[in-house]
């Protein structure tokens, strides 16, 4: 198992400001009184406050979510001969079967397996840092960042939605609406980047100094 001798930051007396990134050099008494950004005012901390309680509620929030947005559908198509109802896999159905593979792959990843992988995810750094796991840090540090990164992107299904609402009712062809699943496919793109945003990565690297006091 590797070893990481080194010590945080925060054991240096050095706290990032969670306002305006602000680094400031405290004194050893910091953790007894109350600390400000000499910048923006805000309250400094060592870590970010109740970062796993805030974390583990969006996660939670967002698993939910994540069935109907999966089970409910996501547009609403009115025309002349009926209402036609979509929901994400059978849009990638009809896509695929219509010979848009490309296209129906984009979709599926973007709109079912990206989302999927994300809260799988941040379960995993959640139970790792909650067992105060030494499991790969620097791996789950490179898998956090991947996660803010890709977190925007998975909302692929909305902006085709509202892409196709705009254009289909310029043109009188027909009524599309957004569904009920489209809003639950929202909340769990947004309760997930609450839920990686309220994370604080350093936790992760806390195990190895409180274990080699």
């Amino acid at each position: 198992m590797p070893r990481y001798p080194l010590k945080t930051a925060a054991r240096h007396g050095l706290w990032s400001c969670h306002g305006c990134s602000l680094l400031c050099r405290l004194p050893a008494a910091a953790q007894q009184a109350a600390w400000h950004c000499p910048r923006c005012g805000a309250a400094l901390h060592p870590r970010k406050p109740h970062s796993l309680q805030y974390a583990w509620a969006f996660l939670i929030a967002a698993v939910i979510c994540y069935i109907p947005a999966n089970l409910m559908p996501i547009m609403l198509t009115e025309m002349l001969s009926g209402t036609q109802r979509d929901t994400i896999m059978s849009g990638v159905v009809y896509l695929w079967q219509g010979g848009s593979w490309p296209l129906a792959l984009v979709v599926f990843i973007a709109s079912v397996l990206v989302p999927l992988l994300k809260i799988l995810s941040m379960l995993l750094l959640l139970l790792t840092v909650h067992w105060r796991s030494r499991w790969a840090p620097r791996q789950r540090t490179r898998l956090y960042r991947l996660l803010e990164v890709v977190g925007p992107w998975s909302m692929l299904d909305i902006y085709v939605v509202g892409l196709l609402v705009a254009l289909v009712q310029l043109q009188s062809l027909a009524t599309i609406k957004a569904g009920p699943g489209a809003i639950a496919f929202g909340a769990v793109v947004v309760l997930t980047m609450l839920s990686a945003m309220h994370f604080d990565p350093r936790l992760i690297w806390d195990v190895f100094e409180d274990d080699d006091e």
